[in-house]
C-alpha cells in the first residue's frame, strides 16, 4: 500500500522505494494494467494468475484480453539501486516518460504517469464514497 512519487531518467529506468522492493522480491512481472496504468505482480502472484487464466474458457472476451494482458508482461528485477527498467511498449502503453506515482493495490503495484492518475483522482474523487457504500455496505466500517 502506499503512494510514492518518482521520475524516470533519461534510460527509462524507475527506482522502486525500498519498502516495495522488499514485498515484490527478487523477480516480479510488469504489464499492461487497466486505467492506462501498469501492474507489477511478484512472481508468486503472478503465478497464480497464470493458473486461473488456464481455466478461463476459451471465448472471445477471454482470448482478446489474454492477448492484451499477456503480450505485454516482461519478468523485470532491480539493478544494484533498485530500479527497473521500463520497457519501451509498456511506457508507451502507460504514457510514462517522466513524472510517474507507484501505488500499492492490494496483491500487485501499478505506476501512473502522473497526469493520469491527477486526472484518474479528479473524475473520481466525488464518487469515491458512493463507490464505497456500494462495495462494502455494512461489512467493513470504513
Amino acid at each position: 500500500m502506499g503512494e510514492y512519487h518518482h521520475s524516470v531518467d533519461d534510460k527509462g529506468r524507475l527506482t522502486i522505494p525500498s519498502k516495495l522492493r522488499y514485498e515484490l522480491g527478487e523477480n516480479f512481472v510488469v504489464t499492461r494494467g487497466l486505467d492506462g496504468c501498469l501492474f507489477v505482480y511478484p512472481k508468486k502472484e503472478w503465478q497464480d494468475i497464470i493458473l486461473k487464466y488456464r481455466e478461463l474458457p476459451n471465448t472471445r472476451d477471454a482470448r482478446k484480453f489474454m492477448r492484451f494482458f499477456l503480450s505485454g508482461a516482461t519478468e523485470c528485477d532491480f539493478d544494484k539501486q533498485g530500479r527497473i527498467n521500463i520497457p519501451t511498449p509498456l511506457s508507451t502503453y502507460a504514457s510514462i516518460s517522466k513524472e510517474c506515482v507507484i501505488i500499492g493495490v492490494n496483491d500487485r503495484l501499478e505506476i501512473w504517469a502522473k497526469e493520469r492518475w491527477n486526472a484518474f483522482m479528479e473524475e473520481n474523487e466525488e464518487s469515491f464514497s458512493d463507490i464505497a457504500d456500494n462495495l462494502f455496505a455494512s461489512n467493513i466500517n470504513l
